[in-house]
């Protein structure tokens, strides 16, 4: 919002940061619509994994719905009493349901030959009779 605008407009100063703060952010989606328009989707997907591409897709589909949210508030209609709630609660379950899926994922990752070294050397294993390496004197034996 340039002085000029501001000098125009009247609006109270105390929501001036606010709108500073609400253009900067529309400043930062519009550069990020345009870094995800500048690649076909297929293209895009073609490049991820099926657990990335559902990401994306409730991503893009979560972004919408908000959007729209955004767009019912400032038309003066209450989203909460619109169906786009439901909507947006309906992708934050499968999203849930994604991160589930990937945490499992990360969680079965077990490097087999470390936990048999971890346990090999967690347990005691007695030294033969004539392997005498320690410099602590055996108990029961004097020193002259």
């Amino acid at each position: 919002i340039s002085e000029d605008d501001m000098n125009t407009e009247e609006y109270p100063t105390e929501i001036h940061d606010y709108l500073l703060s609400f253009e900067k952010s529309l400043g930062s989606v519009d550069e990020m619509l345009k870094t995800m328009m500048s690649v076909s989707r297929s293209e895009l997907l073609q490049k991820l994994e099926p657990l990335e591409q559902a990401k994306l897709d409730l991503v893009s589909a979560y972004t919408l719905n908000s959007l729209f949210w955004v767009y019912l508030a400032t038309q003066g209609i209450n989203p909460k009493e619109h169906p786009v709630k439901q909507e947006l609660e309906r992708i934050r379950t499968y999203m849930n349901k994604v991160k589930e899926i990937a945490d499992k994922k990360k969680a079965s990752k077990l490097d087999k030959g470390a936990a048999s070294r971890f346990v090999k050397n967690a347990l005691w294993e007695p030294k033969a009779e004539n392997e005498h390496t320690s410099k602590i004197p055996a108990k029961g034996k004097k020193r002259k």
